[in-house]
């Protein structure tokens, strides 16, 4: 059955009018006249049966129904202005995938080893989003997500890549002479929000002291809490994954020992069926794999 969807001139004409809240100023941004943006949105105030603008005298403004249908239309025609520019750059015969990763782990670990799987696959082109929790993977657009285990994969194909376990770290600058097993508990202790008992986790599985484990400040991503640590602001409890580099280069030390049991399993979510893209799918696969196994980190 043929979709009832509105043109994209009636879109573009009422996202502009919208936006700017006037007729003539939407015309004069997409070289049209007032009278043609006045009756492309008829057309589509027919085509919903519904009124978007509320008319006083020869003013409009946007009613309750459409500031909702503008936010919406106006997502959807940056995503399709999005897809048409990436397309537009694609080469003729390349694959592309679309992958979902933590932040952190994407910056500080997978981008920098992309190198090596453009050099052995230069005709797939690579595209990485940072998504913080799990979602839904199915119809999201992504072929697959670099994430820890969850409920939410449920469904889906899990393949394991390695344990995450977490690492105390400061600045040398922070530490002195004296025990430093006995300095962590004087020292300013970072936290990440989503985990905000992790330092209280850590005092009873390594049996030191600390007297207000909740103490400190908190940040969502495991790359705020690394940077306020090189900046000498506390010790952060990190993967030591993300921070090989600093504590090769002394930025960063680690003098306590790394957590057992405050750790997450992180794997490839990949749709239950082969999509389209599976082949290029099972080539990020098979270099993740690799990677891994090269970096000892399963």
């Amino acid at each position: 059955m043929r979709r009832k969807i509105p043109s994209s001139a009636s879109l573009q004409a009422f996202e502009a009018a919208a936006r700017h809240g006037n007729f003539a100023r939407a015309a004069q941004e997409l070289s049209l006249t007032e009278g043609a943006i006045s009756r492309q949105i008829a057309r589509l105030e027919s085509l919903l049966n519904c009124k978007l603008f509320d008319r006083i005298g020869t003013r409009v403004k946007l009613n309750s129904i459409g500031t909702h249908y503008a936010r919406n239309v106006r997502e959807t025609l940056e995503r399709l202005d999005r897809d048409t520019q990436y397309i537009k750059g694609m080469p003729e015969g390349s694959k592309s995938l679309e992958i979902a990763a933590l932040p952190t782990l994407s910056s500080r670990w997978l981008i920098p080893r992309l190198g090596s799987f453009t050099s052995q696959h230069p005709d797939i082109t690579l595209n990485i989003a940072a998504r913080t929790d799990p979602f839904i993977l199915t119809g999201s657009g992504f072929d697959a997500a670099v994430h820890f285990e969850h409920p939410a994969w449920a469904g889906m194909h899990i393949q394991f890549l390695f344990r995450e376990n977490l690492l105390p770290v400061c600045h040398p600058g922070l530490l002195t002479g004296k025990d430093v097993s006995l300095q962590l508990n004087s020292l300013p202790r970072i936290h990440r929000r989503q985990n905000p008992q992790a330092w209280e986790h850590y005092a009873q599985e390594n049996e030191i002291v600390l007297d207000n484990p909740a103490q400190g400040v908190r940040y969502d991503l495991h790359e705020m809490a690394i940077a306020a640590a090189l900046a000498g602001h506390g010790v952060a409890l990190v993967p030591q994954m993300y921070i090989e580099k600093e504590l090769s280069s002394g930025a960063l030390v680690a003098p306590w020992p790394q957590s057992v049991t405050l750790s997450k399993n992180f794997c490839l979510v990949k749709p239950a069926e082969r999509g389209v893209n599976e082949t290029a799918l099972q080539a990020f696969e098979q270099w993740l794999g690799d990677e891994i196994r090269e970096h000892n980190i399963a």
